[in-house]
């Protein structure tokens, strides 16, 4: 368990994955809108070599990054608006994988899609900040710093 005091802690906990990531890898963002899941996303794409702050890809659905902007193909995705997990084999993620890494928004929306993920569960903290919780799959164990 992390606490998180605010918006600027949350973007430095996604830097500090940058340290940790590999192509292939899948986070799992998990909580309600406002918890922090894309300013996780935003502050590991900084720390990856991205100039200016990412989007949501809350319309878009998969936002896909390249090197030389990042250090290795990310894709970011936002399945909130994913209303059956049916709808998952047209995103096209399944190829993508193991080439890129993946942050995942709303992974709930398709569950068991990504059994080997680092699961990622941001909630409300008593003192307005964040309580960011994790589910470290084996594959994760050796690289997680707790």
């Amino acid at each position: 368990m992390v606490n998180l005091a605010d918006a600027a802690a949350t973007e430095a906990f996604g830097a500090s994955l940058a340290l940790l990531v590999q192509p292939g890898d899948v986070i799992a963002l998990s909580g309600d809108l406002g918890m922090g899941k894309t300013s996780i996303a935003r502050g590991l794409l900084a720390a990856l070599g991205l100039a200016g702050e990412a989007p949501s890809p809350s319309f878009a659905i998969v936002q896909p990054y390249d090197p030389p902007d990042v250090r290795m193909p990310v894709l970011h995705v936002d399945l909130y608006r994913i209303d059956d997990p049916a709808e998952m084999a047209e995103l096209g993620l399944d190829e993508a994988m193991s080439d890129a890494l993946l942050l995942v928004e709303w992974p709930e929306r398709a569950p068991g899609y990504w059994p080997h993920a680092l699961a990622l569960t941001l909630s409300p903290a008593p003192d307005g900040g964040r309580i960011l919780t994790a589910d470290v799959p084996t594959g994760w164990r050796r690289r997680w710093p707790t």
